[in-house]
C-alpha cells in the first residue's frame, strides 16, 4: 500500500495536466484546420511544392496525394538508411541490409517506428535526425490529417471536398507538432535528456571494462517520438535508457505527451462538427477502457508482488527500478492504448495477465486515446458500429450526427475494423508455420506464441513495441512485418476516407422522436461494449493459446 500511493498521485497528477490541456489545444486544433488563413512560411511551402493552397479535394485526389507522399518517404528513407555510410556525422555505421531497410522506411512512414536493429549500434547521427526524425513529423500529421478529413465529412453537407491534403499536412506539422515539439525538447534536455553532435566518449570502469557512451540528437527525437505517438527509441533500451528518460518526471511528462494530442483531438472534433458533448462522449469511452486496462495491469503486477514470487524478485523483474512497477505499469499500457510503442520496461517479463492485457490493448485497435489522428478515427468506426447495433436493437433509424448510416457506411466501417485483425492472424499463422520464424522465438509454448502474436499485433495497429525474446531481424520477419505495416496503416485509411466522403455527400437529417441519443451515458457504455466485444470475438482464441494459457499454466 505505501507504493501504491505514490504511483497513484503520479497518474493524478498526469490526469490533471491532460484535464488542463484539453479544452485550449483542442480549440487550437480545430482553429488550426478551419482558418482560411496561410502563413508565409506555409506560404512558401506551397509555392515550392506547386500546391494551390485554397483548392480543396475529394476523397480520391486527397488519398492519391497521402499515398504518393508516403511513397516517396519511404523512398527517400530507404536510401538514407542504406547509404548512411557517405553521410556527415555516420560515427563509422554502415547502410543496413535491403531487408532491415525496407522494414525500417516502412516502420517510421507508417508511424510504426517498429525496430528491429539496435538504435545507437546502427545508425549514426544524420540518420536519426533526418531520416527518422522527419518522419516521425510527417507521419503524424498524416494521421491528424486523415481524423480531419472525417471530421469534415461528418460536419459538410452535400458535398464532395474533404479539404487539402497538403495544407493539412503542412498545418499539422507547422502549427501543431513542431512548436510543441521544440518547448518539450527544451524542457527533456533540462532534465537530463542528451542533445549533441559529439563521437562516442570512451570510459573505463572501476570494474575495468571499456565502455563507449554515444551521445546524439537524443532529445528532440524524444520530444516528437513521443508527441507524435511514433516511439521508436534513439537507443536499443528506449525509454528505459537514462539518455532518453532520466528521472521519475521525465516519464510522467512522456507519458503525458503521448497522450496529450489523442486527447485532446475529441475536443477538436466536437468544436469541428458544433457538438462538443459528442467529442465528450468519445472521450469518456475512451477513458473507461483506458482506466480498466491501466487498473487491470496495476492490479496483475501488484498481486503478483504480494504473493511468494515477490520474494524472489519476480515482479521487479524487466521492470525500470528507477520508476517503480506502477510507474512502469502506466507507461506500458500508455504505450499500448496508443500507437505510440515506446518502452520503459520489458513487456515480456510482466505477469502472464498483465502482458495479455497489453496485448489487448493494441487489439482492440488503439482506440483509447489511440495514435496521433489515427485513434480518433478508429474509435469513430466504433461509434459507427455502435449506432447501427443499438439501432436495430431498439428499432431505431441509425443515424449518427444527423447522417444515416446505411449499407455503404456500413461495409465501409466494418472492413476498415476487421483490415486489423484479418492482418494479425493471417500473418501470425502464417509466420508460425515457418521452421526459420519457429527458431527465432526465445521460448517454446505459451509464451513463444505470444512474443510471435505481439510481434504482428504490434506491426499491423502501427504500435512498434515489442514484446521481448523474439529475434526478428531477419529477412523473413523484416519483410512480413513490413507488409503487416503497410496494410495495417493505409486500408483503413482508405476506407476512412471513402467513408468520409459518403457522410459529406449526405444532407443533414433532423432529430426526431425516433433518433438515439448518441453523446449519453448509455451509448459511452455501448461504445465500450462494442470495442471489447468485437476483440474479444476475434482474438480470444489467439490470446486463450498464448497469455491466457500461461497464466492458467
Amino acid at each position: 500500500m505505501a507504493a501504491l500511493i505514490p504511483g497513484i498521485l503520479q497518474i493524478l497528477l498526469v490526469f490533471a495536466a491532460l484535464a488542463l490541456c484539453y479544452r485550449p489545444l483542442g480549440d487550437y486544433m480545430a482553429r488550426v484546420f478551419t482558418t482560411t488563413s496561410h502563413w508565409r512560411v506555409e506560404r512558401a511551402i506551397y509555392r515550392l511544392g506547386g500546391i494551390n493552397p485554397d483548392a480543396e479535394q475529394g476523397w480520391r485526389s486527397y488519398l492519391r496525394s497521402l499515398l504518393w507522399f508516403s511513397l516517396v518517404s519511404i523512398l527517400l528513407l530507404y536510401l538514407i538508411v542504406r547509404t548512411q555510410s557517405v553521410l556527415p556525422f555516420a560515427g563509422g555505421h554502415t547502410g543496413l541490409t535491403p531487408d532491415q531497410a525496407w522494414n525500417t522506411a516502412v516502420s517510421f512512414v507508417t508511424n510504426t517506428n517498429w525496430q528491429s536493429y539496435s538504435g545507437e549500434a546502427a545508425l549514426g547521427v544524420t540518420a536519426q535526425a533526418v531520416g527518422l526524425a522527419v518522419q516521425n513529423f510527417l507521419s503524424a500529421a498524416v494521421g491528424i490529417a486523415v481524423a480531419v478529413a472525417l471530421f469534415r465529412g461528418l460536419a459538410r453537407t452535400e458535398t464532395t471536398q474533404l479539404g487539402n491534403f497538403w495544407v493539412d499536412l503542412v498545418r499539422g506539422s507547422v502549427r501543431i507538432l513542431l512548436p510543441l515539439s521544440t518547448v518539450f525538447a527544451i524542457v527533456l534536455l533540462a532534465g537530463g535528456v542528451v542533445q549533441n553532435l559529439a563521437d562516442p566518449v570512451t570510459v573505463h570502469t572501476l570494474g575495468g571494462a571499456v565502455q563507449h557512451i554515444p551521445g546524439g540528437t537524443v532529445a528532440s527525437q524524444e520530444a516528437i517520438k513521443n508527441l507524435g505517438t511514433n516511439g521508436g527509441g534513439y537507443f536499443n533500451a528506449n525509454a528505459a535508457h537514462p539518455f532518453e528518460n532520466p528521472s521519475a518526471w521525465t516519464n510522467l511528462l512522456q507519458v503525458f505527451l503521448m497522450l496529450l494530442i489523442p486527447v485532446a483531438l475529441t475536443r477538436t472534433f466536437g468544436v469541428m462538427i458544433g457538438s462538443k458533448k459528442h467529442g465528450l462522449a468519445i472521450l469518456s469511452a475512451m477513458g473507461i477502457l483506458y482506466i480498466a486496462s491501466l487498473a487491470g495491469v496495476i492490479a496483475s503486477e501488484l498481486v503478483n508482488a504480494s504473493g511468494a514470487l515477490h520474494a524472489a524478485g519476480s515482479a521487479l523483474e524487466g521492470k525500470e527500478l528507477r520508476f517503480g512497477v506502477i510507474g512502469s505499469d502506466f507507461f506500458a499500457v500508455s504505450t499500448t492504448m496508443t500507437s505510440t510503442g515506446a518502452t520503459d520496461a520489458a513487456h515480456s517479463s510482466f505477469t502472464p495477465l498483465g502482458g495479455g492485457l497489453l496485448v489487448l490493448n493494441m487489439v482492440l485497435g488503439e482506440i483509447s486515446p489511440g495514435g496521433v489522428g489515427s485513434g480518433m478515427y478508429g474509435m469513430l468506426m466504433i461509434a459507427i458500429l455502435s449506432v447501427f447495433i443499438a439501432g436495430l436493437m431498439v428499432g431505431r433509424t441509425p443515424e449518427y450526427l444527423g447522417k444515416k448510416i446505411g449499407p455503404s457506411q456500413m461495409k465501409l466501417a466494418s472492413l476498415a475494423i476487421l483490415v486489423m485483425p484479418a492482418t494479425v492472424l493471417i500473418g501470425t499463422a502464417v509466420a508460425f508455420s515457418l521452421p526459420s520464424v519457429r527458431a527465432s522465438l526465445s521460448t517454446s509454448g505459451p509464451h513463444g506464441l505470444t512474443e510471435l502474436l505481439y510481434a504482428f499485433v504490434s506491426a499491423a495497429n502501427n504500435n512498434g513495441s515489442a514484446f521481448a525474446g523474439l529475434s526478428a531481424n531477419t529477412p523473413v520477419l523484416n519483410v512480413m512485418l513490413g507488409l503487416v505495416m503497410l496494410a495495417g496503416r493505409f486500408l483503413p485509411i482508405i476506407l476512412v476516407l471513402a467513408l468520409a466522403s459518403t457522410f459529406a455527400e449526405q444532407r443533414r437529417v433532423p432529430d426526431t422522436a425516433g433518433t438515439l441519443p448518441t453523446h449519453r451515458p448509455l451509448f459511452i457504455g455501448v461504445m465500450a461494449g462494442v470495442a471489447l466485444l468485437v476483440s474479444a470475438l476475434t482474438f480470444l482464441p489467439a490470446l486463450a493459446l498464448g497469455p491466457i494459457a500461461e497464466a492458467l499454466g
